[in-house]
């Protein structure tokens, strides 16, 4: 089938449409807020370009997502997850505001850096409410495609967003009032998402408990057996254990690969101070990548009716792995243009099917606690990988050794989690015995 076959499939269902337009207003708010931010943090002349700054301002943007995360999964499992996505929409674009303030009063440092990460905190609940909700609007076997369609539109939308403040930026120039007014469209982008979730009946989206949750109060001064809850009925469901520990690995190759692209179109392919140039090749390698998703999200529901999710993951990083050696032979920005497609396509690929997978896998009464468990490996596996970045990159981030090493890493994971997948599937079918 078709994306728009699957498109179509899915919003036959009132309760889809309402939270997938929630989920595409959201991220294309996100797009624009994340397109000031790399302004502000990534491409501003005074700014330092080395692979050791890039490393902490990631560090410091994604860690705070795995202290909000294990909370997130404990009140995604005790709220109901509608009031969280329309009062997480609702906070962060008062939050946004502020951040906005400060920016068009050229306010930096620790200050601005701890309003734009309590922002970026509030989002843990809204993503994770979003795939805790996804089984309450769909039947089980539509999820592949409502994963397919939602997560890839929603990264589309965020493309675009982040799309619509660069070319802000570009008319109406560079300064602290642009991205000002880039953040204030963003806030604008949040009212409409709480308002489109406000749609929906308050007790659509579960939790669906067995027994009354203690209370808040106590639940989350109890986060981290709350998490340790969530890791063990992730490691009592092994295809969702091993499905997550191969999404954290290829989250890791990933964000060395992203961090080395960010570094290239700053300081290798163009001259350090040209920032326009640099900001312009990034924007056309987040297009790349984006069209890879959509890509990813037209063929990933055919394939995984032919062959199972597990093949389907293990291709995806095999995939990753040959186009990342790539780069050791060939270093141009075409070709990293077209290697950011094809990686696109074998990130989206792999999380649809790594998605599905949980979801299927997990009772509804957990889902809060393993999908934010699911961020905190998903983050910190990024920061790791910044942290090996900062030691390993070089300033303009052409590492020939890196590449090969990540080639290498994808390779073994797709071979490991091939192996151990296949192996487990074996074990599950009964043997008849013959006499």
């Amino acid at each position: 089938m078709s994306f728009a076959g699957d498109l179509r499939a899915v919003v036959r269902h009132r309760d889809f449409r309402r939270l997938y337009a929630t989920r595409l207003t959201a991220q294309a708010a996100d797009g624009a807020f994340q397109a000031a931010l790399a302004s502000l943090f990534f491409f501003s002349p005074e700014k330092q370009t080395s692979a050791t700054s890039v490393a902490a301002a990631f560090a410091t943007l994604l860690l705070p997502y795995s202290l909000v995360g294990p909370f997130a999964g404990v009140l995604l499992d005790r709220w109901r997850r509608r009031q969280i996505l329309v009062y997480a929409n609702l906070l962060r674009a008062a939050m946004v505001l502020t951040v906005a303030a400060l920016v068009a009063a050229e306010v930096s440092g620790p200050v601005l850096y701890a309003a734009v990460l309590a922002c970026l905190s509030i989002n843990r609940f809204f993503l994770s409410g979003l795939s805790a909700a996804l089984p309450h609007v769909v039947v089980r076997d539509e999820l592949v495609m409502a994963n397919s369609v939602s997560t890839t539109s929603g990264t589309i939308l965020a493309i675009v967003g982040g799309g619509a403040g660069y070319l802000l930026r570009r008319l109406l120039g560079e300064s602290p009032t642009t991205d000002a007014q880039v953040i204030v469209l963003a806030a604008v982008g949040y009212v409409a998402a709480a308002l489109l979730a406000g749609r929906m009946h308050p007790d659509l989206l579960g939790p669906d408990l067995d027994a009354e949750p203690p209370e808040t109060r106590q639940a989350v001064r109890h986060v981290a057996r709350g998490l340790a809850d969530g890791a063990a009925h992730v490691w009592s469901h092994r295809a969702a254990g091993r499905a997550l520990a191969a999404i954290a690995a290829h989250r890791f190759f990933y964000g060395v690969s992203t961090i080395s692209a960010i570094l290239l179109f700053r300081s290798y392919f163009h001259d350090p101070h040209d920032v326009d140039a640099g900001l312009t090749g990034l924007a056309m390698a987040f297009a790349a990548s984006g069209l890879g998703f959509f890509v990813a999200a037209v063929i990933t529901p055919e394939v995984t009716h032919r062959i199972r999710k597990s093949s389907w993951i293990t291709i995806c990083f095999a995939l990753a792995a040959v186009t990342e050696l790539g780069y050791v032979l060939t270093l141009q920005e075409w070709s990293l243009l077209l290697g950011a497609f094809v990686v696109g396509i074998a990130a989206q690929g792999s999380k649809i099917c790594v998605d599905t997978i949980v979801q299927e896998s997990i009772d509804d009464a957990y889902r809060g606690r393993v999908f934010s468990f699911y961020d905190v490996l998903f983050n910190v596996a990024f920061v790791s990988a910044a942290a090996f970045g900062a030691l390993a990159l070089p300033a303009d981030g052409n590492s020939p050794a890196v590449f090969a090493f990540v080639a290498v890493g994808y390779a073994l994971t797709a071979v490991v989690y091939g192996r151990t997948s296949r192996a487990a599937e074996r074990a599950a079918v009964p043997r008849t015995v013959t006499r």
